[in-house]
């Protein structure tokens, strides 16, 4: 059996992929996996033996170069020619494609497999790109839904327009080169008739009903047995649980004035700081004792170490620090991360941060929510309930669904 994973987009949309490639592979599958040609990335799967196709050009470029909202559609277009010359070259001989990332990227990976004629999985991770009509959708930047109207099922209607408008031209325009007919609901091809839901029950919630099956599968987390750094170990064991900020890939442009807020808050609540440099390239703001900084870490292993995390709301932060059991103050900056925001507080495990950029006021405030015993027993017993097999249900799940449509051998 030969799958193919397919995405594009930052470490939280890759991250998962290791997951679910290792998973495939113990059951004997072969895997290899598009993404972005980022070194972390590819250093994440070389560490785990997994192949790696690099396609198109750095994310973190992509993300941090801060381009306007009126260019998404140049920039969607040429995504989505990346994955048409490189996925289908990629996806030859394989028995089955699992597209997730940006929209744009994942019409491009189910576009190819349409037309090599395998099977395709649409992935997300998160609910929030699934229509539904219990909350409304995200806004893309530069398209805001009009203020008077408030009826979710006619955002989404405006929701597909918007994806139409921004990728449907470019999309057609490849998916004719290869001989395919056009399509004319972008987001709707990509969700298809039964997407798959890679999130933790207990956190993301999936409330029917909705015009199509959704497979909850878990969340993919592989276990990470990287060490910490020695560095790092005697840092933690010279004193009480420090405090953990970090932004995971989001740029933070103001990331010097960040970093100084966020230390200055977290030693206002007698923590030491444990500062994730990330793509925003946080540092220490003075050589005091009390902090330490850190590139590529171990999260699993460091945040049952720490006394919170401080974080922007990404899915995999804010599931691995529920695994842990580590209360959690979340600063959202875009995209899913208020919803995330808003799912750490109302189950009591952490603060939700009330914009994205904190002042020491306002992050002090969300410390203390989140430093007291109350939130801290929350947060354990929420790390009991999580599931921490989804990789491995999404693995079995998929090659059962393949082998179900192969054809019985000839004898």
């Amino acid at each position: 059996m030969r799958v193919l994973l397919s995405t594009y987009g930052s470490r939280g949309d890759v991250e998962p992929l290791v997951g679910l490639a290792v998973r495939l592979r113990d059951l004997g599958a072969q895997v290899r996996v598009c993404a972005p040609p980022d070194e972390d990335f590819a250093q994440r799967l070389a560490d785990v033996g997994v192949p790696m196709v690099p396609v198109g050009r750095s994310a973190r470029a992509l993300t941090t170069g801060a381009p306007p909202p009126s260019s998404l559609p140049e920039r969607a277009a040429e995504v989505i020619a990346s994955q048409f010359d490189v996925v289908t070259s990629a996806a030859e001989g394989c028995d089955v494609l699992v597209a997730t990332g940006m929209m744009p990227a994942a019409a491009g990976a189910l576009s190819v497999a349409e037309k090599l004629g395998i099977r395709s999985v649409s992935i997300t991770f998160q609910q929030l790109t699934l229509p539904s009509p219990h909350r409304p959708p995200l806004a893309y930047p530069g398209r805001p839904f009009p203020p008077e109207v408030t009826d979710n099922r006619v955002l989404w209607d405006l929701d597909a327009q918007s994806n139409n408008v921004l990728f449907g031209a470019a999309l057609n325009t490849n998916r004719a080169s290869i001989g395919l007919p056009p399509v004319d609901n972008v987001r709707d091809y990509v969700i298809g008739d039964q997407p798959w839901l890679a999130t933790d029950p207990i956190l993301d919630q999936w409330l029917e009903p909705a015009d199509f099956d959704v497979v909850q599968t878990g969340a993919w987390i592989l276990p990470d047995e990287r060490p910490l750094p020695a560095e790092l170990v005697t840092f933690l064991e010279a004193g009480t649980p420090p405090v953990y900020v970090g932004f995971g890939s989001m740029p933070m442009r103001a990331a010097t004035d960040v970093a100084r807020v966020a230390i200055e808050a977290i030693r206002a609540q007698g923590r030491r700081a444990v500062v994730a440099r990330g793509w925003a390239d946080l540092d220490l703001i003075d050589d005091r004792d009390d902090c330490f900084v850190v590139g590529e870490v171990n999260q699993q292993a460091l945040f049952g170490r720490v006394a919170a995390v401080v974080h922007h709301g990404g899915q995999g932060t804010t599931m691995t620090a529920a695994r842990a059991g580590a209360p959690q103050v979340v600063v959202p900056q875009a995209a899913d991360q208020p919803y995330w925001a808003g799912r750490v507080a109302g189950l009591g495990i952490g603060a939700a941060h009330d914009g994205p950029a904190p002042t020491f006021e306002s992050l002090s405030a969300a410390l203390r929510t989140a430093l007291t015993p109350g939130t801290r027993a929350r947060a354990a017993d929420v790390a009991g309930a999580v599931h921490t097999d989804g990789a491995a249900v999404a693995a079995k799940l998929l090659l059962d669904a393949v082998c179900r449509e192969r054809p019985p051998a000839s004898t």
